[in-house]
């Protein structure tokens, strides 16, 4: 399927509503039925149509639409954010006792998803660092049932080899999800890659200008309408309209963001590089990444996330270059049209700094909009200021 078609025409049956252009915002908590039977149909398959916005609505379905098709999946489902999308598909396949295996450092909410609420209900997880399949085998006990992937993570974007560990999980009856918000369904397609559940934090890139949240799982009809079934609806994490609408909106410039970032951030990597205040970098598809050759398999590209490691003696020195900045912005979060910064040193006290760890010297830098002059112009001045 096309992807101009994709993004500007598939799901919009503009003659539904007068022609417009741009799709209505269904803003309406429930929809009215015309005959009991109708009724009677709809609670007992409420995936069938329209009953109750917490369930389907129209504008979401115009997006979720969209979504699958872009990740060549059959069938979408769209939340109120990523954390809620993830909790939800790992509570529609797990069970009491049951076994997780999951990347070793995933994303924050994950981490404290299997550790702190999991946890209480006897389902257990361990961690991998995901590089080796041998790992995975290693992992894998009777009772293991879920796989989760984050290839890559967005910090040192560690890769998994996404078709070995999705043959060896359905030799197992285990499912696997895995988070593709770093490339989005542009630069990687996990699901005929094999894996069962694609997600995205649709926060980042496909809404594009930093003003709502949401979150995607994609993959088959089946799998999406079980988690609909019982945990979708039960937990009422679904995305509003007005939010979807938003993200149908980001969905319009989405190819022409991912190019014109792509392209900058190529040139702030290589400014990186060549700075005699950087270290090293971490890019997934530059030939010094550990992982370059799986990175360069699976991806088409790598959008605007670079990690690099500044050479400084103190906590104070990367806090003065981070300040510093007058047009990168100090931030979580990315994606958005605005460049931003993050020093992995944040959250520590001066006194626990610790100079020879390299860890502790990192900062992870998003490329937004701006042109690379701009935001290479900002970054040297930091330098000069700091240092």
């Amino acid at each position: 399927m096309d992807l101009s078609y994709i993004l500007n025409e598939l799901g919009e049956d503009r003659s539904d509503y007068f022609n417009a252009v741009a799709p209505p915002i269904m803003q309406t908590s429930n929809f009215r039925v015309n005959t009991v039977e109708e009724l009677k149909k709809l609670f007992a398959d409420e995936y069938s149509g329209y009953l109750y916005s917490r369930g389907l609505n129209p504008t979401v379905d115009i997006l979720r639409k969209k979504l699958a098709a872009l990740d060549e999946a059959e069938d979408c489902l769209v939340f109120n954010s990523g954390a809620a999308a993830i909790f939800v598909a790992v509570l529609a396949n797990v069970s009491k006792g049951d076994h997780i295996i999951s990347v070793k450092n995933p994303y924050t909410w994950v981490k404290k998803m299997f550790d702190l609420i999991f946890s209480r209900f006897g389902v257990d997880t361990t961690y991998v660092e995901g590089t080796d399949i041998r790992q995975f085998e290693a992992a894998r006990r009777p009772n293991s049932r879920f796989i989760y992937l984050e290839s890559p993570n967005s910090w040192n974007f560690v890769v998994q080899d996404l078709e070995a560990v999705a043959a060896f999980a359905k030799r197992h009856g285990l499912v696997t999800l895995m988070d593709n918000t770093y490339c989005t369904p542009l630069y990687q397609k996990p699901i005929p890659m094999g894996i069962d559940i694609s997600m995205q934090t649709a926060t980042k890139y496909i809404g594009g200008h930093s003003d709502t949240l949401g979150g995607i799982l994609t993959g088959s009809r089946e799998m999406m309408k079980k988690i609909f079934d019982c945990e979708y609806l039960a937990v009422g994490s679904g995305i509003q309209p007005f939010n979807a609408w938003l993200l149908i909106r980001g969905l319009r410039t989405l190819e022409a963001r991912l190019e014109r970032i792509t392209a900058t951030t190529r040139d702030v990597l290589r400014y990186l590089k060549k700075h005699a205040r950087v270290e090293s970098v971490l890019f997934p598809l530059d030939p010094s990444f550990p992982q370059y050759e799986l990175a360069k398999k699976q991806m088409k590209n790598a959008g605007g996330l670079i990690s690099f490691f500044i050479k400084a003696g103190t906590r104070a020195e990367i806090v003065r270059f981070c300040e510093n900045l007058k047009h990168i912005m100090m931030a979580v979060s990315w994606g958005g049209h605005e460049s931003l910064i993050l020093p992995r040193c944040a959250g520590m006290e001066d006194a626990d700094f610790d100079a020879l760890n390299a860890e502790h010297r990192m900062l992870r830098i998003y490329i937004g909009l701006e042109s690379a002059d701009y935001l290479t112009g900002d970054l040297d001045q930091a330098f000069r200021l700091s240092f």
